[in-house]
């Protein structure tokens, strides 16, 4: 299930989140908290959607990844690009990816510049959340329409985890 929840700030704007069902049941389970890293995932998704519009739709993933960390290191933010991830099995190394940007070292960022969203950009964010200690992903696609999803994979579901997967 998606629910879409209004997320309203200081200066009375809003922004429209859609969230997974994993995301809905921490919410259900906390009641009156807020969502996770959400002043974080604010400034991220207003300067997804300055760099959408400045750039438009057609670049390579890189252009916007770029644009982004430029975007977000104006606002204070802590930007790593490009930050290794990696997969043990049995306490070995089997695997290694990147994620496109860190942000705070709270909020994994996965872009892609395609037609739409599909269930495999969800998988690769939600194993990029299961192989690390940070709880929030967005994925950011700058397709021909701007489109995010935010995911949620709570640490306490991850006993799997090590220091060694550590996205630093």
């Amino acid at each position: 299930m998606t629910r879409i929840w209004r997320i309203v700030s200081d200066d009375k704007s809003g922004l429209d989140v859609l969230i997974d069902e994993e995301e809905a049941e921490e919410m259900d389970n906390r009641e009156s908290e807020p969502l996770l890293h959400r002043e974080t995932t604010e400034i991220i998704l207003r300067a997804f959607y300055d760099v959408y519009n400045g750039l438009g739709y057609g670049f390579l993933e890189k252009v916007y990844e770029n644009s982004l960390a430029l975007k977000l290191r104006h606002t204070g933010l802590k930007v790593m690009t490009q930050c290794p991830i990696r997969v043990y099995f049995e306490g070995s190394l089997v695997g290694e990816y990147f994620a496109d940007l860190i942000i705070n070292e709270t909020v994994l960022i996965e872009i892609k510049a395609a037609e739409s969203l599909r269930r495999e950009h969800e998988a690769q964010l939600t194993n990029y959340l299961k192989a690390t200690p940070i709880e929030v992903g967005l994925l950011l696609n700058f397709g021909p329409r701007p489109e995010f999803s935010r995911k949620v994979f709570m640490n306490r579901r991850k006993p799997h985890l090590t220091h060694k997967s550590n996205p630093s």
